[in-house]
């Protein structure tokens, strides 16, 4: 503990201040939380649209261009991971439990509740529930994720600097980056992380216990939530003791298995060939719809702008909270690659896997919709599993699926308190155990806290919120990354 910096102290504080608040006034927290993030969702839509639409862009410009051939570390390195595991632990840290969650839910949704455009439950509907499902969760999801990584693992692999986020802003403002203004920049880094992995716990600790509902009849209560978070905590800090090349990367291919299984399973018990040709026209109408949906607010229309605002910009602000700590984290894991091969492999393998996911969990539901199971009806929660209800060997693909969530569970929670002992001990690659497991606890107990009080999704909407100030710093970095690969290029010619 003694390395920690300022940044630790500064944002446990603020941290334990607002979990205070959202604990013992959960309706003032919620109230202004909300008030807060709806103000920017309408007011800064058109922003948030431009920003997300540049990231996609600026990776696309960096795959074509010849700083493609840079190396994230000195030339002569050559990756920490093989293939495999690389997009097993990038996947895992980065939408692993977020495809479990809505891998049902999502398009049933769009097609039977929340549909863009069309009457719910027309034809229209179904043709846009994947669509715009592949649209959140696919290209501009990764880019935003990707642009924080690739960044960081550039000034940190092949410059040396400290794995900081405010350290690859030192290109622009020098110094000034190792003062109060560094710190602020980290504090906000840190504090998006802690809140982003504290609603995950909660969320999927709501997840394992709608399972334990559905299958065995255990109430869904605040003190099953609370020993199965107690018991998620012993298992990733455990791997969290056992370091980045084994814990993580041991658990992240145990998820990928796991999620094979259950996606081959589905696949097959399924409606096989609906899926198929869903997933082929589904993804050419993505692909063409891509131009038009990236910048689309209708400012004519207000149920569609609204529409826009409730989905698009809320998940482009929900990704770009999570940023700072999937990035981060990717980037740890990604030194050696090349540009190019890194923003292949983080924009384009798991959006693929995304779309055969969503095509596969989202067409079998709205199947079983359509044929009398009433999936809609379900609880998001709990929409995987009345699908499994509807299969041959329920059971035991719903005891997969409870351990899947678990491991991905265990997985972001032990990636997230490696970011933050990262970010809190001045960027070390390889924070001490004891500043992890500080982390861990808190966490854990954040999380706890908030389901007991109902303070959940207040602390979703202070996420949200943070989202905004973070977005600023990332165009910054885009800048301040462009300088200094530009300055390199002309140094070699």
């Amino acid at each position: 503990m003694k390395k920690v910096t300022s940044v630790f102290w500064i944002t446990l504080a603020i941290t334990l201040i607002i979990s205070l608040w959202g604990s013992f006034a959960p309706e003032s927290f919620e109230r202004i939380s909300s008030d807060l993030m709806g103000y920017i969702s309408t007011h800064f839509g058109w922003y948030y649209l431009l920003i997300v639409t540049l990231f996609v862009l600026f990776c696309l410009y960096l795959i074509i261009s010849p700083y493609g051939k840079i190396r994230l570390g000195k030339q002569s390195e050559r990756p920490d991971f093989s293939y495999p595991s690389w997009f097993a632990m990038l996947f895992s840290a980065g939408m692993g439990i977020g495809l479990v969650f809505y891998g049902v839910a999502s398009p049933v949704s769009h097609y039977l509740k929340t549909p863009p455009t069309a009457e719910p439950g027309t034809r229209a509907a179904l043709e846009d529930s994947l669509r715009v499902t592949f649209f959140h969760y696919g290209i501009h999801a990764w880019a935003i994720y990707a642009i924080i990584a690739l960044i960081l693992a550039y000034f940190t692999f092949r410059h040396g600097k400290r794995g900081l986020i405010s350290a690859t802003l030192e290109p622009l403002f020098g110094e000034k980056m190792n003062g109060p203004w560094g710190n602020t920049v980290d504090v906000l880094a840190v504090f998006a992380t802690i809140v982003g992995v504290a609603t995950t716990l909660g969320f999927g600790a709501t997840q394992i216990n709608g399972g334990f509902t559905y299958l065995l009849g255990i109430d869904n209560s605040f003190t099953v939530q609370l020993i199965i978070i107690l018991v998620v905590t012993v298992l990733f800090m455990i791997s969290a003791y056992t370091g980045l090349s084994k814990g993580i990367k041991y658990l992240s291919n145990v998820n990928m298995i796991l999620a094979g299984l259950l996606f081959i399973a589905t696949l097959l018990l399924g409606p096989t060939q609906y899926i198929l040709d869903s997933l082929t026209d589904s993804l050419g109408a993505y692909i063409q719809s891509i131009p038009t949906e990236s910048v689309r607010l209708a400012p004519h229309d207000e149920t569609e702008r609204q529409w826009v605002i409730d989905w698009t910009v809320f998940f482009w602000a929900w990704w770009i909270a999570w940023a700072p700590f999937v990035g981060i984290f990717i980037a740890r894991i990604s030194r050696g690659r090349t540009i190019r091969e890194f923003l292949l492999g983080v924009l384009i393998v798991p959006s693929v896997v995304g779309f055969l996911w969503f095509s596969t969990f989202g067409i079998s539901g709205i199947e079983a919709q359509n044929n009398g199971v009433d999936i809609a009806g379900l609880p998001d929660e709990q929409a995987l599993f009345g699908l499994f209800d509807s299969f041959p060997f329920s059971v035991i693909l719903s005891i997969v699926a409870v351990i899947l969530i678990g491991t991905f569970f265990i997985t972001s929670a032990d990636s997230a308190t490696f970011v933050l002992g990262m970010q809190t001990t001045n960027g070390s690659l390889s924070p001490s155990t004891t500043v992890k497991f500080v982390w861990g606890f808190f966490q854990s107990a954040i999380a706890a806290v908030l389901l007991f009080t109902g303070g959940l999704t207040a602390l979703q909407n202070a996420l949200i919120v943070a989202a905004l100030p973070f977005s600023f710093i990332m165009v910054i970095m885009i800048f301040s990354f462009h300088k200094a690969i530009r300055k390199e290029k002309l140094r070699e010619d």
